[in-house]
């Protein structure tokens, strides 16, 4: 099993439990308890956990970002809506869009009106709720199930053929060095595909998102139209932010 590989298992494990020990760790990878502790130091130079005497905790309890087994959660759900009330001001008629696999996506999906855009997704919650709105061209890469998603190989392929006006992107952490962040790396090749096939590109991130960091970065800062949030991002945050060139906007529900 590759390096990668192992953080993830390791941090899918750890957002699972929230926290987790070397010796089961080990046993469940299939290696040394040596190789798991090195694990475990790299990412804590990461930010995305503490060790602690035999073992490790989450190193903040408000990170997502992971293929679901569930329904996203109602966490931040007041900021995911006005985050997604915001992105859906910025979609027009007849427009095309991509949906990226999240839980403020999914609220997207939710609020959007039912009327005659055309959607890709491969979200399987998102496919759920836009299925219902009969005037919605939903567009759908297909695949096999991984938990919420439909993967398959030639979905990046796939993705840059289409012409999209406008993609909405999820994230795990915003980081003014690491730019978007993910744990996931079967997610970077869709993403990098939305980024490259869309006119604008924009993130929709709630403001727990800001100054976290995660395992893989699938963008870079600049390379997103602008990032759309919800009310309660600190000032301070939205201006070392702004500060470094990026675009951010966060409209009230008002």
């Amino acid at each position: 099993m590759s390096a990668i590989k192992r953080y993830e298992n390791i941090m899918e494990h750890l957002m699972a439990h929230r926290e987790v020990s070397v010796t089961d760790l080990a046993a469940r990878l299939g290696v040394t308890g040596k190789t798991i502790r090195q694990d475990l130091e790299k990412l804590e130079a990461k930010g995305v956990l503490i060790r602690t005497h035999g073992g490790a905790i989450l190193a903040n309890e408000n990170y997502s970002g992971l293929l679901q087994e569930h329904a996203p959660s109602g966490k931040q759900k007041d900021e995911k809506r006005r985050a997604a009330e915001c992105a859906l001001r910025l979609i027009e008629p007849n427009d095309i869009i991509a949906l990226d696999s999240g839980s403020t996506t999914l609220e997207m999906a939710r609020l959007l009106d039912n009327a005659p855009y055309t959607v890709i997704t491969n979200d399987l919650y998102i496919i759920g709720e836009l299925i219902k709105k009969d005037q919605i061209r939903l567009v759908v890469p297909g695949g096999y199930r991984s938990r919420n998603l439909l993967v398959n190989e030639e979905v990046g392929s796939f993705l840059r053929k289409l012409n999209v006006q406008k993609a909405f992107l999820s994230t795990t952490g915003i980081h003014a060095e690491y730019g978007f962040t993910i744990f996931t790396q079967m997610h970077v090749e869709q993403k990098r595909a939305m980024i490259e096939a869309a006119k604008q590109v924009f993130c929709v991130a709630d403001n727990s998102k800001f100054d976290k960091c995660a395992l893989i970065t699938f963008a870079g800062l600049h390379e997103m139209t602008s990032i759309i949030t919800d009310p309660d991002l600190p000032e301070d945050t939205m201006k070392k932010y702004q500060d470094l060139g990026v675009k951010i906007e966060r409209f009230s529900s008002v």
